[in-house]
Order: structure tokens, then C-alpha cells, then sequence
């Protein structure tokens, strides 16, 4: 069977990407959730555990990583993000190759907050960025109630700039609203079984 065509679906913080990576999946599109993929990894059992002991024991409460023990080492330690990523990076880059080894959809999606981050995207065949107004992007995220102001700047610091990632897609999937989502979503669904039926 032919490699499945890869969309690489990527967004800022509070941009909608879950709830777009759903209505692709309520299409019949296989998800990979780079998320998910790391609680997989971090588990009991989980293919991070013993590495990340060998760093950082305290960090391993009933045999699963413990992510707010984590935190608290990367606090101290200047140099725990690195090592981390060292191991986790890797890691989640084997699930995702697991998955895309064993599915036998044609076209498949990857959720990936930090596509652009790791250089993922040149591996895809399709960039699709969500994205919003700031004003409701940050909205969205100060509604969750899981964290504050100065921490939603900390973490889209961190994040390649909406406006960069605009520019470098291939594809924008406006979130302002769920209808223009799904109507942009069937058109990028229905733009690629054109292209894979020409």
C-alpha cells in the first residue's frame, strides 16, 4: 500500500486545534496527538520512565513521570528542558512513525503544537495552521481556568508567532467560528481526494 498522504495540522495556544483535529477525525481522518502520544510515553510502563529516572528520580511517582515533579525540577535546573527534550523527542517521534507505519488510511492527520518548533512540517505534505484573533485566542485560554495571565505569555513566547505560522502554511483554517472551521475543513478534506483520485 501507498504511503498515506500526511496533513501536518498545527496552532498557537487557545487557537482551536483540538476541536479542528476532531472534525477532521469525524471525517474518517486517522489523528496522530503529539499530546496523547507523550502521556503514552510518560505512563507506567512508558518508554520515557526509565530514561527520565536515570535525570531525574524524583520525578517518577508510581512508575509513571510525574508532570508537576517535572516542572518543579525545570525550575531548578537550567539545563532539565534540554535533557528532557533529548529524551522525549526522539521518543515521540518513534509513535508517530509506529502510526504512520500501521495505518492503512489514505490520508491521515498529525496534531502537532510544535510542528514548525522541530522541524516536523518538512515532513508533511500538507501544512494546515488554525488560527484566531488574539483578543479571542486569549479569551479561550483565560476561560479554561488552568492558568493564569503570565503564564499564557510564557508559553506563547515560547510558540512560533501566529502571524509566522500564517505565512508559512499552506493552508489557514479560520476558527472564529465552528461553521467556517468545518466548512474549511470538508474543503481541505475534499481539495486532497481530488488530488489523490487525479
Amino acid at each position: 500500500m501507498s504511503d498515506p498522504f500526511i496533513i501536518g495540522l498545527t496552532g498557537s495556544i487557545g487557537m482551536g486545534k483540538s476541536t479542528t483535529a476532531k472534525m477532521f477525525h469525524a471525517r474518517g481522518v486517522p489523528i496522530w496527538d503529539a499530546d496523547a502520544a507523550v502521556h503514552r510515553i510518560y505512563a507506567p510502563g512508558g518508554f520515557a520512565v526509565e530514561p527520565i529516572r536515570a535525570i531525574c528520580p524524583e520525578a517518577i511517582i508510581d512508575g509513571g513521570v510525574d508532570r508537576d515533579a517535572l516542572k518543579a525540577w525545570m525550575g531548578r535546573e537550567p539545563s532539565a528542558l534540554k535533557q528532557l527534550e533529548q529524551i522525549v523527542h526522539p521518543l515521540v517521534a518513534e509513535d508517530r512513525a509506529r502510526f504512520l507505519k500501521e495505518t492503512e488510511a489514505d490520508i491521515v492527520l498529525l496534531d502537532m503544537p510544535l510542528l514548525f518548533e522541530i522541524g516536523a512540517h518538512e515532513h508533511v505534505d500538507l501544512v494546515v495552521v488554525v488560527s484566531a484573533s488574539a483578543e479571542l485566542q486569549r479569551a479561550r485560554v483565560l476561560e479554561r481556568g488552568t492558568m493564569s495571565e503570565a503564564q499564557f505569555e510564557t508559553i506563547l513566547a515560547k510558540q512560533v508567532p501566529d502571524a509566522e505560522k500564517r505565512a508559512r502554511a499552506d493552508v489557514i483554517i479560520p476558527t472564529e467560528s465552528i461553521a467556517g472551521a468545518e466548512t474549511a475543513v470538508d474543503e481541505v478534506i475534499a481539495h486532497i481526494r481530488e488530488k489523490l483520485n487525479a
